[in-house]
C-alpha cells in the first residue's frame, strides 16, 4: 500500500469546460428542524450540495461535503444553511457553492370546533446559493388544502363539489421567514384546512366553512400572492396551486412567479 495516495481529483483538465455544479444529492442526514414558534423537531433530512468546477481541476472532493453537513451542529433553519453553504465553500475553496435540504416535517393542528389534538405532515426545503457578489436564501412548502368549486357553488340547486389540493410556496427572503409562516398564509388561503382528526361537530364546521368560503385555484394563488407582495422581507416567490377535481378526470392548477 502506498503511503501516500495522488490527488486525482486535483489533476489539471486539459478540456477547458467549466462546469456550473459538481458534487452530491440524495444525502440523508438526520437533523433537528426549527419551524418556527412550534419549536424544534427531528427530521431525516436529503441534502443537495454542490460546488462551480473551474475548468482546470478534473473533479470536486465528494467526500468534503458529507464532512460539512456532519459538521452542522445548529438545528436545521434557513439561517444554518448559509452556515453550512459558507463551510462547504471553505472546504473546497470554491467561488461559488450550492445546499439544499428537503424534508417532511408535522405541525399540531386543533379540530376547530371540538379541539381534537392531531398533527398534518407538509414538505418542505430550505437552500442557499453562495457567491462572492451574492447570498440567496430560499424557503418553500407544500401545504394541503381543501377548496370547493366556485362555479359548482352558484349553479347548484344544494351543493357544491370540492377537492383536495396542494398550495406550494416558494420564496427568496432574507432568512427571518418561518415555515409555519409559510404554511398558515397557504392554509388561510384555500376554502378551508385539513386536519388528521375531525369528529362529527369539526366535520360540520369545516364543511360549511368551505361552502361559505369557494376559491378556485387562481383565487387562491392571488390570496398568497397578495400577502407575500407586502412582505418586505421577500424579494421574490414562485405560488402555484394544484388540484385533484373530484368530478374530472384531470388536475387544476394555476401559478405565479414575481
Amino acid at each position: 500500500m502506498k503511503d501516500v495516495f495522488e490527488d486525482v481529483q486535483g489533476r489539471p483538465d486539459a478540456r477547458e469546460i467549466a462546469l456550473d455544479a459538481a458534487g452530491v444529492k440524495g444525502l440523508a442526514h438526520p437533523f433537528k428542524l426549527d419551524t418556527g414558534p412550534s419549536g424544534l423537531q427531528p427530521v431525516l433530512a436529503r441534502l443537495a450540495m454542490s460546488c462551480a468546477l473551474p475548468a482546470s481541476v478534473k473533479g470536486t472532493h465528494m467526500s468534503r461535503f458529507i464532512e460539512a453537513a456532519g459538521a452542522l451542529e445548529a438545528p436545521l433553519s434557513p439561517s444554518s444553511m448559509v452556515l453550512l453553504a459558507r463551510d462547504v465553500q471553505k472546504r473546497l475553496a470554491a467561488d461559488k457553492v450550492s445546499v439544499e435540504a428537503g424534508f417532511t416535517f408535522v405541525l399540531p393542528r386543533e379540530a376547530p370546533a371540538t379541539k381534537a389534538r392531531g398533527f398534518v405532515d407538509y414538505r418542505g426545503a430550505f437552500a442557499c446559493v453562495l457567491s462572492a457578489r451574492a447570498t440567496r436564501i430560499t424557503s418553500r412548502v407544500e401545504v394541503p388544502v381543501t377548496s370547493l368549486c366556485p362555479c359548482s357553488k352558484a349553479i347548484s340547486d344544494y351543493g357544491a363539489h370540492n377537492q383536495r389540493g396542494i398550495i406550494t410556496i416558494e420564496v427568496v427572503h432574507d432568512g427571518s421567514v418561518a415555515l409555519e409562516e409559510l404554511v398558515t398564509l397557504a392554509e388561510s388561503s384555500g376554502s378551508s384546512p385539513v386536519y388528521s382528526i375531525l369528529k362529527r361537530p369539526d366535520e360540520r364546521l369545516v364543511t360549511m366553512r368551505a361552502y361559505e368560503t369557494p376559491m378556485f385555484v387562481e383565487d387562491m394563488v392571488r390570496a398568497v400572492a397578495v400577502r407575500l407582495r407586502d412582505d418586505r422581507r421577500v424579494t421574490s416567490a414562485n405560488v402555484s396551486a394544484v388540484n385533484d377535481e373530484s368530478i374530472h378526470n384531470h388536475q387544476a392548477f394555476a401559478e405565479l412567479r414575481f
